[in-house]
């Protein structure tokens, strides 16, 4: 279950409330649906994942909570409100694979890219955004590179980055699509160590991945998506062969080894 935290408010019936809550949505492209009637409710300081093959929808309903898409059927409410109301609670980490690495720009100006949402189209940057940035960085262990480019970037240090921009927005909920695609265990476990930081905090994390031993070895919740939600609840819980098999459409195979959940394709 999601830990309570300072910050944090109950419901009447004693829990959790919804930061993110999504009701019988359905969403897709060209007539093609991506999500259908997806339901459900992530509460405020929880790690949660989205898991699914590619094309099960996991960046579509990503792009509907950040109001990026318009869904034909259905709501999200984020803390009882309408998007469009409440985006500035929103902080959102992209596939690395969509960032253009090659850019001359430096680490401190990647991360101050995070403020811009705060400054508007006529204000620069102040003493405040700056100091933001420069805690952002020190969260994540790279004041040191700040002036580095970011094409000299190793892939852990990419993902640090991203994640330190995301922060420097000041989110409530953090929405991260694939984080730990093409790292190595240590720059995962970097990475987890940030999240859990972040969820200590009082804040909330949605992430998509195919990593599915990360998500059930560090977890609170999972979302099992193939354009529909195939189950919901803690990984262990749901974590079956019967459920990844249904979600996948091919065989997976679940192994624990030492406390850890291995996960085997065959």
């Amino acid at each position: 279950m999601a830990r309570v935290d300072a910050g944090q408010q109950d419901t009447e019936d004693g829990g959790l409330r919804p930061a993110i809550e999504v009701s019988d949505l359905w969403a897709g492209y060209n007539g093609q649906a991506a999500l259908e009637g997806v339901t459900l409710a992530i509460e405020e300081g929880c790690l949660a994942g989205l898991v699914g093959p590619n094309g099960s929808g996991k960046s579509t309903l990503l792009r509907v909570i950040l109001g990026l898409h318009r869904p034909w059927r259905g709501e999200v409410r984020l803390f009882g409100q309408k998007v469009d109301r409440a985006r500035r609670l929103l902080g959102y980490m992209p596939q690395v694979e969509l960032v253009d690495w090659a850019f001359p720009v430096s680490v401190f100006d990647v991360v101050m890219m995070g403020r811009y949402g705060r400054l508007g189209l006529l204000r620069s940057p102040i003493r405040r955004d700056r100091e933001a940035v420069w805690r952002c960085l020190e969260q994540v262990g790279m004041t040191d590179l700040a002036r580095r480019q970011i094409g000299e970037l190793s892939a852990g240090q990419q993902r640090r980055v991203l994640f330190a921009r995301t922060m420097a927005q000041e989110p409530r909920i953090l929405l991260l699509d694939e984080p730990f695609t093409g790292l190595d265990a240590t720059a995962q476990h970097d990475l987890l160590n940030l999240f859990n930081d972040v969820r200590a905090a009082g804040k909330t994390l949605l992430v998509a991945t195919h990593d599915l031993s990360c998500v059930a070895t560090a977890f609170d919740h999972a979302a099992c998506l193939n354009r529909k939600i195939i189950a919901f609840g803690e990984p262990r819980t749901i974590f079956t062969e019967q459920v990844l098999n249904a979600t996948f459409q091919t065989h997976l195979l679940l192994v624990n080894v030492e406390g850890k959940t291995y996960v085997s394709y065959q």
